[in-house]
């Protein structure tokens, strides 16, 4: 694939904004982008029961459908969420009709719907990450297993909506996870896998805006995949966050964009790949210094939800200047110096069978300083609003210190009321002190 050379002098007028999906990273994106001065108006779709405003009922999958509303609304920009439509090709065929898009090519949206892809990539870049075997068959797993003789973490090659991952703790672990994705417990995404040692230490994520050449780095962030306190049950979406992230200072992030994210780009343009979007590194703290876990190719969800009220009215801009491959032209995006603290309130029974139709309740009345960002959420014929999938809501408060900050948030939560309604206690032990 060549590079796109459209790269213009000088950024056109932003008023007007699409944003692709339905989930709680789409719902805290509107919401953000809508904080620039110079917007107008920012659209969703297909939204969730809590973007009624602007929300059109189009499928994230559907390219003719948003190109028609792209052109009918005189749409600016495009960001583009879930990961599922890039892979697709929804921006390809968007800047094939000159639409500014803020979202990688299906090229390079394989970071994330390849494992072995991305994998073959850092390799190649020199990116540090774990020791790894990408197998095709069940046979070939088990004997790479059985010649390895130790755990290993077992992932689907493919996109499986974040729960493709089994971190086990045996051998007999590794070998159940392993037969578990081969009989087709992640459909197609698990028809191939790839295996990984184990890494120690503890896990950050680093979200880069990127242009194709250059980038911002947004501060880190840390989210609990486990649906279970004290880091217990299946792997989740995600349960929780915070940010800012201790565990990286500047220094720490200048380091990671050194050894890690500067040559993933370079190894992108090698490939003739014009990144514009976001590169979310999963990191691993290790003994031996900061090593790839994986890549996804969009904003963490919900590290989205945690990190966008610490981002200023200039991000719009921005991402405007990622999508044309000028970020030099953008301002300098300005960031709150709050810690901020997210909690998701999940159905029961999530992540493998979430009860859904129970109506919700919400006594919280949202400020400056707390937002309820909607996930799984719809509206029924009667127009109340009901659960609808397995994140139904995320609470999110940023304050002067973290304790401060998730008191906040737990406080929040308790104004929100729903059959089942799950959530973790202990989202950000790592900095709470009480």
């Amino acid at each position: 694939m060549a590079m796109s050379s459209t790269r213009p002098n000088t950024l056109p007028a932003l008023k007007r904004v699409l944003v692709v999906g339905g989930g709680g990273r789409e719902h805290a994106l509107k919401w953000a982008l809508q904080r620039s001065p110079n917007i107008d108006a920012v659209w969703i779709t297909p939204g969730n029961g809590g973007t009624a405003e602007q929300r059109i009922g189009i499928a994230e999958s559907d390219l003719t459908g948003i190109l028609r509303l792209c052109n009918s609304e005189a749409i600016d920009l495009v960001v583009v969420g879930p990961e599922a439509p890039l892979a697709a090709g929804l921006a390809d065929g968007l800047r094939a009709q000159g639409i500014a898009v803020f979202g990688p090519s299906a090229a390079g949206a394989q970071l994330e719907s390849s494992k072995a892809w991305a994998k073959q990539l850092m390799n190649e870049a020199g990116v540090p990450t774990a020791g790894h075997w990408t197998v095709e068959t069940e046979e070939e797993a088990l004997e790479v297993l059985n010649r390895l003789n130790r755990p290993l973490v077992v992932k689907a090659d493919g996109l499986a909506s974040g729960k493709g991952v089994t971190v086990a703790a045996s051998i007999a672990e590794t070998k159940v996870a392993i037969q578990d994705a081969f009989q087709g417990r992640f459909g197609e995404a698990g028809s191939s896998l790839v295996l990984e040692e184990l890494l120690t230490g503890p896990e950050v994520s680093v979200f880069a805006l990127c242009d194709g050449e250059r980038m911002v780095l947004l501060p880190p962030a840390q989210d609990h995949k486990r649906r279970d306190e004290g880091d217990l049950g299946p792997n989740t979406g995600g349960m929780g966050a915070y940010a800012p992230a201790p565990l990286l200072d500047s220094a720490g992030l200048e380091q990671v964009k050194k050894l890690v994210l500067d040559p993933t780009v370079a190894a992108l343009r090698q490939r003739g790949i014009d990144y514009r979007g976001v590169i979310y590194a999963g990191l691993m703290l290790t003994e031996e210094g900061p090593q790839v876990i994986e890549f996804n190719c969009r904003f963490g969800d919900p590290e989205c939800q945690t990190l966008m009220p610490l981002l200023g009215p200039e991000l719009a801009e921005v991402l405007q200047a990622c999508a044309h491959g000028r970020l030099d032209l953008a301002p300098k995006l300005s960031v709150n110096s709050h810690c901020s603290a997210c909690v998701v309130a999940a159905a029961s029974g999530y992540p493998e069978s979430p009860r859904k139709g129970d109506v919700i309740d919400i006594q919280l009345n949202p400020n400056e300083r707390l937002q309820l960002f909607h996930a799984g959420t719809t509206r029924n014929h009667q127009g109340e609003l009901i659960t609808s999938g397995g994140r139904v809501l995320a609470v999110v408060a940023q304050e002067q210190s973290f304790d401060a900050a998730f008191s906040a948030a737990y406080a929040g939560l308790q104004q929100l009321h729903f059959e089942g309604i799950t959530y973790r206690r202990d989202i950000g032990h790592q900095v709470r002190r009480n």
